[in-house]
């Protein structure tokens, strides 16, 4: 009897194996015939948890966002990062890789397993499909809009329209008319033109850093020519002091010091480098160079 039962049950288990093997046949059949990458199922997932937190909607590192489809495909200042159908081409593959003498993605964490990063090749010569509705920006906030910060670096300036002032006689130019706007709309009056010993100590300690001589203001008030403050201004432009003032901020930014500091603070040759901006800063070098 007990084998009976015995048989009976074991004759019910792969009846039923069978059936629910059967039923998932055309399923796996049709998984088989595609074995194309899900955006959905195997890549949002991925850039959600890896990369979205250093290029998406809350920060976009090299204004590069991977939650939002348009922006992904449209790349960063480095350019295009997803070439469809060309994985060998994408620069996102390389990244990850760590390909081309870069770092490799992403930054700061654990890089992608193996079979991660074949997802993505995969999906990149298979077209990069992304459908428009999908789960991209998971992880994130600030919603699927694709536009991306813009620090004020780059963004292309536009001049703007001067703003209507009511003593249109005090404005010599177009930034006194933005500063007399501003000083309209808070009830304020501009104060009076400063004495010209205060306009040429001014204008020396900006280009300089030191004040005038007594010669040299005793010069100045002599001067009653109408561009008389214009020649101060360009004498000391061309002069090596203008070159000592202003390559103090960026010796500064720099770190300079003629020693090395810490316990020893032992001195190094370092005055080269800072005639040598000295020198670039009057010889009026353009700041790309």
């Amino acid at each position: 009897m007990r084998r009976a039962i015995k048989l009976i049950t074991t004759a019910l288990f792969i009846t039923a194996a069978a059936y629910f093997t059967a039923s998932l046949l055309p399923f796996a059949a049709a998984q088989s015939q595609s074995g194309k990458v899900d955006f959905n199922r195997d890549i949002a997932p991925i850039f959600a948890a890896s990369c979205n937190q250093c290029h998406g909607a809350k920060k976009a590192a090299g204004q590069l966002r991977l939650d939002v489809k348009a922006a992904a495909m449209k790349g960063g200042i480095s350019g295009p990062s997803i070439i469809p159908s060309s994985s060998k081409q994408s620069r996102l593959l390389a990244r990850l890789l760590g390909e081309g003498g870069e770092k490799q993605m992403p930054l700061g964490g654990d890089p992608l397993k193996p079979e991660q990063i074949e997802l993505i090749q995969r999906w990149i010569d298979e077209g990069a499909p992304w459908p428009e509705e999908s789960k991209s920006a998971i992880g994130t906030k600030g919603g699927p809009q694709s536009a991306i910060p813009q620090h004020w670096a780059y963004v292309k300036p536009v001049r703007p329209t001067l703003p209507p002032v009511n003593n249109q006689s005090w404005v010599c130019n177009p930034i006194d008319q933005f500063v007399l706007a501003r000083l309209e709309k808070e009830g304020l009056t501009p104060s009076a033109e400063a004495s010209k010993e205060t306009m040429l100590r001014r204008v020396y300690l900006d280009l300089t850093g030191l004040p005038p001589t007594i010669k040299e203001v005793d010069g100045f008030l002599a001067d009653k020519s109408l561009d008389a403050y214009e020649k101060v201004v360009d004498r000391l432009l061309a002069s090596p002091q203008y070159g000592e003032r202003w390559a103090r901020p960026w010796l500064d930014l720099a770190r300079y010091a003629d020693s090395n500091g810490y316990e020893k603070d032992s001195l190094r040759v370092m005055w080269k480098y800072r005639d040598w901006v000295i020198n670039a800063l009057n010889a009026d070098m353009p700041f790309d160079q």
